[in-house]
């Protein structure tokens, strides 16, 4: 397995990231701890979460996720083995929200203290704020990379015109981009967004690479979505479509022998301009599956069928 730069940052990291959005909502503490160890050491090292993570769940109030991993931490011993991505931006509470430098610098502190670590080794803007303007934003990524509390900075969730944008801001600028991208979700991220990523040399990290479970062939029936937490997410994926999509990954498991969530990822992987694929898993088995697809190697007929099927 090789690892892969992060833009023009010194960060180096696995061709596969783990989701930490599943920690403190569909697995606990001791389960995240298991699947945390077997990721590292499989030879994984990169992990993303934020600090919004997991306050849907009731009972929650964000901050979950990142304690969790803090607090593997302090446990394991394992933080230098990990390149350790979270965001901000995304409301956490009353006046808890947006890219403001004052916000920034108050929430960096709280998510250092869950994680239980000096520094941040991506530090990503969750969601555009239209109410900020982008030089305050990044003039408080200056001033954390400034005090080493970040290593580098990236973005999520941002249009092509405003990435645009804050990549000619002067200082500091922008590694990567997460997007929502995956074999259904296509549109949203191959066009414009593709395009000023390979122009400027940005690592591209995408979320829910397998479509919340959709594309690991889980979910055939209506009957399907009830059995699991993510099911309500699943729901706009099971059309026509979504059943061709399920199709070719169906053939070409069945060629390699394989499992149709591991080829949905080895698609991603051997996508020219993506990074590495975020995905999570909520126990060592279906983890082992995914760190398997990093390894499986599709020809291009077999890409083809696939890029052909999601059209």
């Amino acid at each position: 397995m090789t690892s892969r730069t992060l833009g023009n940052s010194a960060l180096w990291v696995s061709p596969l990231c783990f989701g930490g959005n599943i920690f403190g909502w569909t697995i606990d503490e001791t389960a995240s701890f298991r699947i945390l160890d077997a990721f590292v050491d499989g030879g994984f090292n990169f992990i993303d979460t934020a600090d919004v993570y997991s306050g849907w769940k009731p009972g929650n109030q964000g901050g979950e996720s990142e304690t969790i991993i803090g607090n593997w931490f302090r446990r394991g011993g394992k933080r230098e083995r990990v390149v350790l991505a979270t965001k901000v931006g995304y409301e956490m509470g009353p006046d808890k929200k947006g890219l403001s430098k004052a916000y920034i610098l108050q929430a960096v502190e709280a998510s250092l203290k869950r994680l239980q670590t000096d520094h941040i080794d991506l530090y990503q803007s969750h969601v555009d704020d239209l109410n900020t303007p982008l030089e305050e934003t990044m003039d408080a990524y200056r001033q954390l990379m400034q005090e080493g509390k970040v290593r580098a900075i990236g973005a999520s969730n941002y249009s092509a015109e405003r990435l645009e944008q804050a990549l000619a801001v002067e200082g500091p600028r922008y590694q990567c981009l997460q997007p929502l991208y995956n074999l259904y979700d296509r549109a949203d991220y191959e066009g414009a967004l593709e395009a000023v990523c390979v122009k400027r040399g940005l690592g591209v990290i995408p979320y829910f690479s397998l479509a919340s479970g959709f594309l690991t062939g889980k979910y055939r029936t209506g009957a399907d979505l009830a059995k699991y937490p993510r099911g309500g997410r699943v729901k706009k994926y099971m059309n026509e479509r979504g059943t061709r999509i399920l199709a070719a990954l169906d053939q070409v498991a069945k060629q390699h022998n394989t499992q149709p969530g591991q080829v949905a990822i080895a698609w991603m992987v051997a996508r020219p301009s993506i990074t590495a694929p975020i995905a999570s898993a909520t126990s060592v088995e279906q983890l082992n599956e995914l760190m398997a697809a990093v390894r499986l190697q599709l020809d291009d007929a077999e890409m083809q069928s696939l890029n052909e099927a999601s059209v």
